[in-house]
């Protein structure tokens, strides 16, 4: 005999990201760190679309990784300040709430934390545990990101003190990176480095996170080349403009030497009239002028 198994029976699907919270109820720790972010984002951009010429990534700015299910939902998230996963869509239905590893499967590729402490929630190793009675403890983030996520590339930086740490998953394990000679983290999938620079961004003169190419030239903002561009364009104009008054000032040496020649010329004129008239006056005296020649 069949029998019908009612809908009621089965177990609730995994929900989505448009049913999930997308917010945790905390507030941003600092001034810099939606700054932090919009200069990361805005610089990788050009590198990221040659990446994925059919635009299959998504960033995600203080946004919410779903990783297990619990109750409340956002226990089973963490949210880094910023992270790239490749190969999925940048939006699902129009927009992202939140990225939920359960349904989309693939793992950001690089995560990073700025840290308004000293970085001991972000370095937090306490794995997932469960008491006799069923009950879970909230394991460290630094556990979800090596042990469950798996995301390769992990970055902490203190903005308070400056210091920078980047992990590389390595036989499961985060393994601690060393800069290069440049002070820079290199990724190499991606052919960025990742480090610190001193300078002014949103009116802010602070220590930036930012991104530089394999050949450490930095990779800028779209501001910072519009700017550049500008600078460009007025570093022509002024050469041109040199370049017209350098031309001004030959035309006028040149018309200064057309005006000496003219006046030697006439001089020259005035000196032979006067010896024709003065050679005319002597032969009306009587004398020869040319007899001595």
């Amino acid at each position: 005999m069949n029998e019908t198994i009612a809908a009621t029976d089965l177990p609730p699907a995994f929900p989505d990201h448009t049913q999930l919270p997308d917010e945790d109820g905390t507030f941003v720790k600092n001034f810099q760190e939606h700054p932090q972010s919009i200069i990361l984002t805005d610089s990788i951009g050009p590198i990221l679309e040659r990446l994925h010429p059919d635009g299959q990534y998504a960033i995600g700015q203080d946004c919410g990784i779903y990783w297990r299910e619990t109750d409340p939902p956002e226990k089973g998230a963490e949210s880094p300040d910023w992270f790239y996963v490749p190969n999925v869509p940048p939006t699902l239905d129009g927009f992202r709430r939140s990225y939920v590893f359960w349904r989309e499967h693939m793992a950001p590729f690089i995560a990073l934390e700025f840290a308004s402490g000293n970085g001991a929630q972000e370095r937090d190793r306490t794995p997932l545990s469960v008491a006799p009675d069923g009950t879970t403890t909230k394991p460290g983030k630094f556990w979800v990101y090596e042990k469950i996520v798996r995301i390769p590339y992990y970055g902490i930086y203190e903005v308070a003190t400056g210091n920078l740490e980047v992990y590389h998953l390595i036989d499961f394990s985060y393994q601690r990176m060393q800069p290069n000679e440049r002070g820079h983290y290199p990724i190499p999938i991606l052919d960025v480095e990742l480090g610190l620079w001193q300078g002014s961004y949103q009116n802010q003169e602070l220590l930036w996170l930012r991104w530089w190419d394999s050949q450490g030239n930095l990779l800028l903002t779209g501001f910072e080349q519009v700017e550049i561009e500008r600078a460009l364009v007025e570093q022509e104009r002024q050469r041109t403009e040199q370049e017209r008054h350098r031309a001004e000032q030959e035309r006028h040496r040149a018309d200064q030497e057309r005006h000496r020649a003219e006046q030697e010329r006439h001089r020259a004129e005035q000196a032979e009239r006067k010896a024709a008239q003065l050679a005319e006056r002597l032969r009306a005296m009587g004398f020869d002028p040319d007899a001595g020649e």
